[in-house]
């Protein structure tokens, strides 16, 4: 992976000097499907009508993101058509064609299953139609242009250092129980999470110092899906750690959890909950991604270690800036035209930098920076 590396290097440096403005979330709204603009010739020098697919609204980031766009395009002047799926490929579909009959300037998508869209968004296409995939690459397709998200790599290799750290793994400590999750099958970002942590932990387990009594342990990164939870769902982490923890776990103890983001994490905790894990010191190790509000409120209850924080705010602010190039003709500002191929092209990407937070850092990085309020977090 040394040209990941090298990438992340030069993706730093890209964007170190970047104002990320905060913008502030839009409050939740009732199931619209439509919304005029909001008064104004704030920008959108061409204005017109972006569509905006998003996976569910059963997950917190997706209303985060959903809203947060929404709101800044229509301060820009654009109408807007936000649809949420309820995780269900052919309900997207279907929002997307109906999207695609009301002729929009841009479609931003975030795909539920990523290599389903190809068929829908060749008619985008043959409208001149440009399509802007959000957060997860659509796979398997011409009729995708460009590509927002954050480095999902880096994302995976925080988590993985953060464990190597915590457990002394490169001094030599151990040996340490292990237990591995991977994100959705269908997911394309899971790959590149799990990636990410797994460069980072399998030479431990290839050396003993990480044990995984499960047998749930990839030989490789290829093998991913394996440990992947459809959907992202909490039940099934619950569901699948408590199955590992009554099959393996009678004499011995978990240690650490690699879990990819906070949904998976919820669930788990759940379990070790439910099985005596007392919260503070004594529980195990576990990682996440979102900083989804009872993620946090666990971090501070010590029962979870750390999130890897993407502030959706600002990839919200490079999607709706990217949208406006388009509409105006300007060129698009991207920072990655190598890494992300779809099976069908290398898509143009913009990669915003993820950082991690702990229960030391939650008040100086999420509180300080308005992500939350310090009410809602008890502080």
């Amino acid at each position: 992976m040394t040209t990941m590396s090298l990438r992340d290097k030069k993706l730093m440096a890209v964007v170190a000097g970047a104002a990320l403005a905060a913008t502030a979330l839009a409050a939740c709204s009732s199931e619209r499907t439509e919304t005029p603009a909001a008064g104004g010739e704030t920008g959108g020098e061409s204005g017109g009508l972006v569509g905006i697919a998003m996976p569910t609204r059963s997950l917190e980031r997706w209303n985060n993101d959903g809203e947060n766009l929404e709101a800044l395009l229509q301060d820009m002047g654009y109408e807007t058509s936000l649809q949420y799926a309820d995780n269900k490929v052919d309900q997207q579909i279907t929002q997307l064609q109906n999207m695609i009959n009301q002729d929009p300037e841009v479609l931003v998508v975030a795909s539920i299953d990523g290599t389903a869209l190809g068929p829908v968004l060749d008619s985008a296409k043959a409208k001149d139609i440009t399509v802007i995939a959000y957060d997860r690459l659509i796979n398997g397709t011409e009729s995708v242009d460009y590509y927002a998200t954050f480095d999902n790599y880096q994302v995976g290799q925080l988590q993985g250092k953060f464990i190597e750290e915590q457990l002394g793994l490169a001094d030599g400590a151990g040996p340490f129980n292990l237990e591995p999750f991977a994100g959705s099958p269908d997911d394309n970002n899971a790959k590149f999470f799990f990636s990410g942590a797994w460069d980072v932990l399998l030479p431990y387990v290839e050396k003993g110092q990480l044990v995984v009594p499960s047998g749930k342990a990839p030989a490789s990164n290829d093998e991913w899906t394996s440990i992947g939870i459809q959907g992202w769902e909490s039940a099934k982490a619950q569901s699948e750690m408590e199955n590992r923890l009554n099959s393996f776990y009678a004499d011995k103890k978990v240690d650490v959890v690699l879990s990819p983001n906070d949904s998976l994490a919820l669930g788990i905790e759940q379990a070790l909950d439910a099985a005596g894990y007392a919260p503070g010191d004594e529980f195990p190790i576990v990682t996440g991604q979102d900083a989804d509000l009872a993620n946090v409120k666990n971090m501070l209850a010590g029962m979870q270690s750390m999130t890897v924080w993407k502030d959706t705010r600002t990839l919200g602010e490079q999607v709706a800036t990217m949208v406006d190039q388009i509409v105006t003709g300007e060129e698009v500002e991207v920072n990655d035209t190598e890494t992300y191929d779809n099976e069908v092209k290398v898509v143009p990407s913009y990669l915003l930098p993820p950082q991690v937070v702990t229960p030391d850092t939650v008040e100086s990085s999420l509180v300080e920076s308005g992500f939350y309020d310090a009410a809602e977090l008890g502080l």
